[in-house]
């Protein structure tokens, strides 16, 4: 440890940096000022722009109807230093520095908050009319396709490519998502309960391809595997993110199987004095007895409380704050307001309330007799209350928890 971090209980000043100015980075900043660090906090992001949220990017800002989406925080008045537009190259752990275009950067607690970054398209990135949705700068390259009421293909029906389609038709273009897979969400969620919400493009006026594979893309159209010519003025790549880590390529750092920082339930990393948060980063799960990688805003939001409490708790001797959360995240698409809570891996049942042919209706999974998780459908009090019984570990009676009619809350055994 550095000198200032083995100098528990004194006024000495500490340096913490953060790396990424995104949810989980402006978060650990704040969080740290309101549980009383007096150090000195640096936020280094890697764009230009006042550090802004992300959700409202595939919606308002991408409609037009909001021009920004930048944190509502008085970051001089906290006192947190803002170093924007600042390409962070590397980490030397030994000497406690960072290294950045500008030069070295000091830090006595480093914590870190890249987040993630999409993943391209093979052999589509110098194609012109070829489109990413992640940051700012993709949302203001993408408002005037929509405004044009271009044709366009969404490549992946995922969250975000369900986003968009949504946002685009609301703005009145031809649009066409192609998935690779048999269903929407394969990769989130099983085909029992992904496939109802297929139905959802065609309600809306979109075209819906699975099963479709690009093989290429060129101006003015996609190709797929079978011969398919889609024409697209614009296309939209939406086939995931990985976490953004290249640049701790030899430090030390242990990285997982999907290149995330491996945390522990701390959410300290291997290296002395760097913490990890956010979607960058993967923690071991007591819940759910397994390590896991949120990709999610509420992740971003949560983490940064723990790493400023073990930040705070490391100088003055408190007991470590225990990251374990229930994941939470929401998606809105084709005018429904879609929720999920907790994890439904290990689940050995799964019960529905509700008709997913419908408006409304949520599915619970459940272990031995606990809800683990629930995916609601324009049913907030469902993932309300289903939220806080995940947390408590309550038994659940399944026969009342399958009636729609009856409030999760009375279905405790």
């Amino acid at each position: 440890m550095s000198e200032q971090t083995q100098e528990r209980g004194t006024s000495t000043p500490r340096r913490v940096v953060v790396v990424g100015a995104g949810m989980a980075g402006v978060q650990t900043a704040v969080a740290l000022r309101e549980q009383g660090f007096t150090g000195s906090v640096t936020l280094i992001g890697a764009e230009p722009h006042q550090p802004y949220d992300r959700p409202p990017l595939s919606k308002a800002v991408l409609l037009g109807t909001a021009e920004g989406s930048a944190f509502d925080v008085d970051f001089e008045a906290l006192g947190i230093e803002l170093r924007l537009g600042r390409e962070v190259l590397g980490v030397r752990p030994a000497e406690h520095e960072l290294a950045t275009a500008e030069g070295p950067v000091p830090y006595d607690v480093l914590v870190l908050a890249t987040g993630a970054e999409p993943i391209r398209l093979p052999g589509a990135e110098s194609v012109p009319g070829v489109h990413l949705l992640r940051t700012l700068d993709d949302a203001e390259r993408l408002r005037p396709v929509l405004a044009r009421q271009h044709d366009i293909v969404v490549v992946g029906a995922g969250w975000i490519g369900a986003e968009f389609a949504t946002a685009a038709r609301e703005a009145g273009c031809a649009v066409t998502v192609v998935e690779a897979a048999d269903r929407p969400l394969a990769g989130a969620l099983p085909a029992e309960v992904a496939a109802p919400m297929a139905a959802w493009y065609a309600d809306a006026g979109a075209t819906l391809r699975t099963h479709a594979r690009v093989r290429s893309v060129e101006p003015g159209a996609v190709l797929l595997d079978d011969g398919s010519r889609l024409p697209a003025d614009a296309v939209v790549v939406g086939i995931g993110a990985r976490p953004a880590t290249a640049w701790l390529a030899g430090s030390g750092i242990e990285l997982g199987s999907h290149g995330e920082v491996v945390a522990d339930d701390r959410l300290c990393t291997s290296a002395p004095d760097v913490y990890a948060v956010g979607d960058c980063a993967s923690f071991p799960s007591g819940r759910y007895g397994e390590r896991l990688l949120v990709h999610h805003w509420d992740n971003a939001l949560q983490g940064p409380r723990t790493v400023a409490a073990n930040i705070l708790g490391g100088a003055t001797g408190e007991p470590p704050a225990v990251y374990d959360p229930v994941p939470y995240f929401w998606s809105e698409q084709f005018g429904r307001f879609v929720q999920y809570a907790g994890h439904h891996a290990s689940a050995d049942t799964t019960l529905w309330r509700g008709d997913p042919t419908g408006p409304s209706w949520t599915v619970c999974w459940l272990r031995e007799g606990r809800l683990v998780a629930l995916l609601a459908v324009g049913r907030p009090r469902d993932l309300a209350q289903g939220r806080r019984l995940i947390e408590a570990g309550t038994p659940m009676d399944p026969t009342v928890l399958a009636d729609p009619a009856r409030p999760l809350r009375a279905a405790t055994a």
